[in-house]
């Protein structure tokens, strides 16, 4: 049974059992698109219930590995990607991603139920309410996604996102698409309400990997690879403006700025 003090936010999970602690294990993943090696013998831990960032050069791979580790890229075996236990980790999986995905004909509490209804389980009413007052759309149960604004559309995806009680969420750039006072507050909140998950997030902006992110990787190379682990001070969501982060925000910007360049003279 998933421990509920692992959340202050307690009414949040109160209805939802997850498998506490899954951490993912990617063992020697090698992907390629014809003549285009994306990795070759890619190895990596995630850390459970804890915010791991993505960064790196476009079109490096970030992207692909989140789907990787979803099981929606073809590899080379079945046990490349798994838990910290060895389970098939997609049953654990939920998704984020920058686009809300929202279904236009389908009410705000329509879409937060959508994975219920797809599945064509019971649907429980009492925390989608719970969910809407943590997202700060309680008002708009019965709204449609065409009288929302771009945060409040991301609210509803973070709300959905919570309601299939995953506890892995892969993220990719779900707030890059707001301006930036909006992308600050989703930041905070989904910092909030997804504590105790294990979340991969992938982002090109340093600054929200160093406000979230327990650890931070560059994805780098070609094949690409994940570099060194960087361990931000302090706990999130963290000002990435105090003078303990500055150091750390030109280091990032150092090496992906290296990581860049070589990508462009095909080096590895």
């Amino acid at each position: 049974m998933y421990e509920k003090n692992l959340i202050k936010n307690k009414k949040t999970y109160s209805d939802i059992n997850l498998k506490p602690r899954i951490g993912l294990k990617i063992t020697g993943a090698n992907l390629a698109y014809k003549n285009n090696i994306v990795f070759q013998n890619l190895s990596a831990d995630i850390v459970a219930a804890k915010w791991t960032c993505i960064l790196g050069p476009s079109g490096v791979g970030k992207s692909t590995l989140l789907r990787m580790i979803a099981g929606l890229e073809e590899i080379n075996n079945s046990e490349t990607v798994t838990t910290s236990d060895g389970d098939n980790p997609t049953q654990y999986i939920s998704w984020m991603s920058q686009q809300d995905l929202l279904l236009p004909w389908l009410s705000v509490s329509e879409n937060i139920s959508l994975g219920n209804r797809l599945r064509k389980e019971k649907i429980d009413y009492a925390y989608i309410k719970s969910l809407l007052v943590d997202v700060g759309l309680d008002q708009r149960s019965d709204s449609l996604p065409r009288t929302l604004s771009g945060g409040e559309k991301q609210r509803v995806a973070l709300a959905r996102t919570l309601m299939e009680g995953k506890p892995v969420v892969l993220m990719d750039e779900p707030f890059s698409a707001v301006d930036a006072i909006t992308r600050s507050r989703l930041q905070e909140l989904a910092s909030k309400l997804l504590q105790g998950r294990t979340v991969l997030q992938v982002t090109h902006d340093p600054l929200e990997a160093l406000r979230l992110g327990h650890n931070i990787h560059i994805l780098k190379g070609r094949p690409a690879h994940l570099g060194n682990v960087i361990h931000p001070p302090g706990k999130t969501p963290r000002d990435p403006t105090k003078p303990e982060l500055r150091n750390l925000h030109l280091e990032i910007l150092n090496q992906l700025s290296y990581a860049s360049e070589a990508a462009s003279k095909g080096m590895t």
